[in-house]
């Protein structure tokens, strides 16, 4: 899209008076011919006269002066340029609810290999760390461009009781405000995707990890493991752990993030396509001027070269 400078779009209202001016030179002239009465003669000792070629010369002349206007209105386009800073935090839920087998082989292990995908299709330009969150949130992969780091993290994970879910939005957000030095006061574009099976059962509350992210400007995405029939044995005990996907969806809408379920293999190849096209790039306004004032140039030779050509003359 190209955007022009509102102050300096007046100029274009000249080109219509110039295209008016010149046909009404051409009504004058025609009326001059009519007044002479005599068409036989005036076909001999007149001049074959050029036809349409006549005006080619000054459609072209006018075309140019209305690109160059265009091109003084200082035109500039949208360009999408590439956040080298841009930051994707993963956390992964390690609480014992995460045992269960009701996604397969078990909901811990679909969450690992679901992050280490995507992990690895992430374009080189994201920097990306790793948080798992059980009773409390520990950083495990700092944010960077070390995809094997990070993928390593998630191998060395053990589960653990509880969930805080308000805990890992914590955690993931210090480690963007500490990514560089000078993410104190220009922190970078940053996105968290949480994979859990979505029940907040300590530490602060979804509510304020969603007033932080908001106050960030940092997106959560949300990825629910588990159905409302999976149970796990804890102390011999069978403990019912259906999914809280009500609790994953709210934390997600309420951040401008997606929620997506892990039992859905569409939905989660659209993770990274979402979240690629919104955090990688950054909309800049560019000059294009040069543009339209060279085309205006190609005009104005194309229509002295006709005018040579056919008139002997420049317009």
């Amino acid at each position: 899209m190209t955007f022009l400078s509102p102050d300096r779009l007046w100029l274009l209202a000249l080109a219509p008076i110039l295209a008016g001016l010149y046909i009404v030179l051409q009504m004058r002239r025609r009326n001059y011919a009519v007044r002479f009465t005599n068409l036989a003669l005036l076909s001999q000792v007149a001049p074959k006269r050029p036809g349409w070629r006549r005006h080619v010369a000054a459609v072209l002349f006018l075309a140019m002066i209305i690109l160059m206007m265009i091109g003084f209105a200082r035109p500039a386009s949208s360009v999408k340029v590439p956040r080298d800073r841009a930051t994707i935090m993963v956390a992964v839920d390690v609480s014992l609810s995460m045992m269960a087998q009701d996604v397969a082989p078990n909901r811990m292990e679909a969450a690992k290999a679901a992050a280490k995908k995507f992990i690895r299709e992430l374009p080189s330009r994201f920097n990306v760390g790793v948080v798992s969150f059980a009773g409390n949130a520990n950083l495990i992969a700092a944010p960077s461009a070390d995809r094997d780091t990070a993928i390593a993290s998630l191998d060395q994970l053990s589960l653990a009781k509880r969930t805080a879910i308000g805990e890992a939005v914590f955690t993931s957000l210090q480690a963007i405000r500490t990514f560089d030095t000078q993410a104190a006061h220009d922190p970078p574009p940053a996105h968290i995707v949480l994979l859990s099976d979505g029940d907040n059962t300590t530490g602060r509350s979804v509510q304020e990890a969603v007033d932080a992210s908001r106050a960030a400007h940092v997106p959560v995405s949300t990825i629910a493991f588990g159905t409302p029939y999976g149970t796990v044995d804890i102390e011999g005990e069978t403990t019912s752990v259906s999914v809280n996907k009500e609790a994953l969806k709210t934390l997600a809408t309420s951040t401008q993030g997606k929620a997506y379920e892990a039992a859905d293999a569409g939905q989660l190849r659209e993770v990274y396509t979402n979240i690629g096209s919104s955090l990688g790039f950054k909309i800049e306004h560019r000059d294009v001027a040069a543009r339209y004032t060279g085309i205006a140039l190609l005009f104005a030779l194309a229509a002295g070269g006709f005018s040579l050509a056919w008139f002997s003359r420049l317009p």
